[in-house]
């Protein structure tokens, strides 16, 4: 990468290739940290100082709200404020140490987001008790080794998730001694804990057991926050331990940021809480917002209802994740599609016309204001209208689909990051059009470098530097818990080794095209890097996901492909072929269609001819979590994936080879 760029600067020179270690790039902070990453202010311990703040600050604003359902009908968000949130905090807090829940003691909170949820994290942090997320999606038995791994002593958990951790806990009361359910909890639980020696409570009855004049604890930023399980694509999950101070170093990034490139929250902001609270990603936008004072609306947990509920709310900072987003996209799509000819004329010109002006490095804002008035506030609706902060991340977003939420919406920034950066740790800037299709610049806490990877052939010091991305600086995690053996392999000399391939753009931003560990070898030698081959097929518009399978026995790639139903069924009309959705994909003609248009992608694309796909099998259900098939983020779980598909996959192979000859 040139050292004439944009957005970040070079603190640190390259560092060659030795027998043991590959070579290394140079080492690059972002344009806004140049003469030093961000500190914390003195005085700042805990994240429970952001929310005593924004409670003393502003104690009747509205801080966690809901919408009841009541004979299917379904309520208006009702609001708690942030001094009846911070009242509950307290008593809850105090209710633990009434129990013998001491500083550095581990609670367990299982459940989805809610204001009880986020009642029960700041109870945790006012009493310097580490909270640790407890989330089923983890795959069997997470629950249950997830208490025994972190020792959990108490948990606060939904009334539907009790039963699995009583149908856990004779294999978990050694640790586990109190269980708090969010709203009720029926006798014959009560009985069948007490049984095994541990107690039971309704949230109301544990409120009662705690004061309002209770002494809090001194906090240390040092301290452990939250021991937070990945979800990770294989093995067991593994403990990412967080301290207070990364997790508000990487808060006051994000402020800071704001501040520099676009404009911070307030107390005016709302912010729509869909995505799992167990999950980082966040975690850290709920503790940003309520550092800042803003509203957090929950959604009603069924994405049957998501737009609804975004509707109702009308949010102003929304994060997503590129399976949304490409809902979000194809809905809109199709609406333009359906307007008729002049109308879709219409549409095209203002966006072209507005893109132009992006390009030339306009504003969002002054790009084509009167053109967003006439017709882009209309597409804005389908997220309430008001949203003026998007973010994505979790996977990469597709570059036509993050291209027209920016001409279409308002600024949005893809962002990377992991548990065990503490979340985002590189971020597009907003009104910088030309980092479309990247992930931007470092924030202002971590420094970043690119290892050489020789086996897949990216150089770190060739002239567009590709690698593995390394991370260093003060937003990191301080290692696996009760896993020194895991913490070595992916911390070394100080550098976090993520596993993701990136390539330094001129201007400074980063570009996620790899991961390192998603690569196999056909029996030919050639390498296969699956996620990148994924991302070209799911530009089909005939598909919905896609499951690239192959190994170092075969010469060739098959797949599992979701369908685009409306696109299959427009496919089936056009060719006389009747049955409903499930019997179209079990149709040879239909399985062909879909192979050939998915090779037709590829070759648009330039994949090369081994990474052509020979045979697909059409999946009418979409991968889920239930299945256990694809992570609460949707990255695809390879390892389930080919247990849960293994007869298909040898199928898919005899096929290709009888095809073959």
């Amino acid at each position: 990468m040139s050292t004439e760029v944009m957005y970040t600067v070079k603190v640190e020179e390259s560092r060659p290739a030795t027998h043991q270690k590959p070579s290394a790039g140079p080492v690059y902070r972002c344009i806004y940290a140049k003469d030093g990453l961000l500190d914390l202010p003195a005085g700042l311990e805990s994240p429970w100082q952001f929310f005593s703040d924004s409670a003393k600050r502003s104690p009747s604003s509205p801080m966690l709200g809901r919408r009841q359902t009541t004979d299917s009908k379904v309520a208006p968000y009702v609001w708690l404020t942030y001094q009846e949130v911070y009242n509950a905090a307290i008593r809850m807090g105090s209710a633990m140490r009434s129990l013998g829940v001491n500083p550095g003691d581990r609670c367990g909170i299982y459940g989805s987001n809610c204001p009880e949820w986020i009642t029960a994290m700041e109870a945790c942090s006012s009493q310097a008790v580490t909270f640790v997320p407890l989330y089923d999606t983890l795959g069997a038995n997470a629950v249950e080794f997830i208490i025994n791994h972190a020792e959990v002593s108490i948990a606060f958990a939904q009334e539907n998730k009790i039963p699995a951790i009583l149908s856990c806990l004779p294999r978990c009361s050694a640790n586990l001694k109190t269980i708090v359910s969010f709203s009720n909890i029926s006798s014959t639980q009560k009985q069948e804990a007490e049984e095994l020696g541990v107690s039971c409570f309704s949230w109301e009855e544990f409120s009662k057991l705690g004061t309002l004049n209770c002494e809090l604890p001194p906090k240390q930023k040092t301290s452990v926050c939250t021991i937070m399980y990945t979800s990770g694509t294989t093995g067991e999950p593994k403990g990412v331990i967080l301290t207070n101070e990364a997790i508000m170093a990487e808060v006051l990034s994000i402020e800071h940021l704001l501040f520099l490139t676009d404009k911070v929250a307030t107390e005016e902001d709302s912010y729509f809480s869909y995505l799992p609270l167990a999950h980082v990603y966040d975690q850290i936008m709920e503790c940003y917002s309520i550092y800042k004072g803003c509203s957090i609306g929950f959604w009603r947990g069924d994405i049957r209802f998501l737009m609804e509920d975004i509707q109702e709310l009308r949010p102003t900072i929304f994060c997503g994740v590129p399976r949304v987003y490409d809902r979000i996209y194809n809905g809109i799509e199709k609406k333009i599609s359906s307007g008729g000819a002049v109308r879709k004329t219409l549409f095209q010109y203002a966006y072209n016309y507005k893109l132009g002006n992006l390009e030339k490095g306009l504003p969002h804002d002054k790009a084509a204001p009167l053109l967003d008035r006439l017709i882009f506030d209309k597409i804005k609706q389908a997220l309430g209208g008001r949203v003026r902060i998007m973010l994505s991340g979790a996977a990469p977003l597709p570059r036509h689909v993050e291209e027209f939420l920016r001409v279409t919406n308002s600024t949005l920034s893809q962002g990377y990051g992991l548990t065990e950066s503490v979340g985002g740790c590189f971020t597009s800037v907003a009104n910088v059009f030309t980092m479309v299709g990247t992930v931007g610049i470092p924030i202002t806490t971590i420094e970043a470098r690119l290892e050489s990877v020789p086996e897949m052939g990216y150089d770190a010091l060739s002239s567009l530097p590709r690698g593995e991305i390394c991370l260093r600086g003060k937003t990191l995690f301080s290692g696996y818990h009760k896993r020194q053996d895991l913490t070595d392999e992916v911390l070394v000399d100080g550098w976090f080794h993520t596993g993701d391939i990136g390539e330094w753009q001129p201007d400074g931003a980063m570009k996620i095209i790899d991961r390192k560990k998603n690569i196999f070898k056909l029996s030919q030698g050639e390498y296969v890097a699956v996620e990148n081959i994924e991302s070209t097929y799911l530009r089909c518009p005939l598909i919905t996901s896609i499951w690239v399978y192959g190994n170092s026995f075969e010469s060739f790639l098959v797949a599992v492909v979701v369908p685009d139903q409306k696109a299959l069924e427009d496919w089936a009309v056009n060719h006389h072929v009747t049955g409903d959705f499930n019997s179209l994909c079990e149709n040879l003609k239909a399985r062909k269609y879909i192979v050939d248009e998915l090779n037709n992608t590829g070759h648009k694309h330039q994949l090369r001819g081994f990474e052509m796909l020979k045979a697909v099998h059409l999946e009418p259900n979409p991968f889920d979590m239930e299945r256990d098939l694809i992570t609460p983020t949707f990255k695809l779980k390879r390892p389930q994936l080919l247990k849960y598909y293994k007869d298909t996959v040898d199928q898919l192979y005899s096929e290709a080879k009888g095809i073959r000859g």
